[in-house]
C-alpha cells in the first residue's frame, strides 16, 4: 500500500477557509444586489425617457391644435351669447301685447248710436295687465241704457280673448244736447269706461309700475 504525503495541507486548508469567509460572501451578495439595482435604475431611466419623448410629441401636436381649439371656444361663446340674446328677444316678442286685436274687439262693440272720443291705454310692466280708459257719447231714447249695452258688449268680447276682464263706468252723465239719428232727435249721455284685463293666462297679478301709455 502506497503512502501519500500532502505537504501543502495547511495551505489548502487556509485557501478553503478564505473561500468560505463570510465577509467575502457578503461582499459578493452586495455586488450582485448593486448590479440588480443598477439594472433597475437603467430600466426606469429608459421608461422615463420614453415617457418624456411621448410627452414632447403630444405637446408638439397640441401646440398645432391649440390655436384652433381656442378659436373654436371663442366662437362657441359668441354663438351661445347670440343664442341667449335671441331667446330673450323671442320671449319679449312672444309676450308683447298687441293693440290691434283689442281695437278690433272694441270696434265690434261700438254701435251707430255710440261714438268714442278718446282711448288711453297702459300696459303694466312684464305684461301683468292692461288698463284702458275710454270716453265717449251714447244716444238713444235711453242713452244710459245705450252706454250700458256698449259696456256689456265690450265685457263679452274681451272675455273671449283675455283674462280677468273688468269693464266699469267711471263716469256716466246725461247731456242737454240732442243727437239726430235716422231723422229722430235722441238724448245723449257722456260716459267714461275703465277697462282692465290680463293679456295672457300666465300673467301675474299684482300692482306694478306702468309703461309708457299708448293711445
Amino acid at each position: 500500500m502506497a503512502l501519500h504525503l500532502n505537504l501543502l495541507h495547511e495551505e489548502f486548508q487556509e485557501q478553503r477557509q478564505r473561500q468560505r469567509d463570510p465577509l467575502k460572501i457578503g461582499m459578493m451578495v452586495l455586488g450582485g444586489l448593486g448590479a440588480l439595482m443598477f439594472l433597475y435604475y437603467m430600466f426606469n431611466a429608459y421608461k422615463t425617457l420614453e415617457i418624456r419623448s411621448r410627452l414632447n410629441a403630444v405637446q408638439h401636436d397640441w401646440s398645432k391644435v391649440e390655436p384652433k381649439v381656442t378659436a373654436s371656444q371663442k366662437r362657441s361663446a359668441e354663438l351661445n351669447s347670440i343664442i341667449g340674446t335671441t331667446k330673450v328677444l323671442d320671449q319679449i316678442i312672444d309676450s308683447r301685447f298687441y293693440w290691434a286685436p283689442f281695437l278690433e274687439k272694441l270696434s265690434r262693440c261700438v254701435a251707430l248710436n255710440a261714438q268714442l272720443m278718446s282711448i288711453d291705454g297702459t300696459v303694466l310692466e312684464d305684461n301683468r295687465g292692461v288698463n284702458v280708459m275710454i270716453e265717449g257719447l251714447a244716444a238713444g231714447r235711453e242713452p244710459r241704457a245705450a252706454a250700458e249695452e256698449l259696456r256689456q258688449l265690450l265685457l263679452e268680447q274681451l272675455g273671449q280673448g283675455y283674462h280677468d276682464v273688468k269693464v266699469e263706468f267711471k263716469t256716466l252723465e246725461d247731456l242737454d244736447t240732442l243727437a239726430n239719428i235716422g231723422g229722430a232727435n235722441m238724448a245723449m249721455a257722456r260716459f267714461g269706461l275703465s277697462v282692465a284685463f290680463n293679456p295672457s293666462a300666465s300673467a301675474l297679478k299684482g300692482p306694478s309700475s306702468p309703461k309708457t301709455p299708448r293711445k
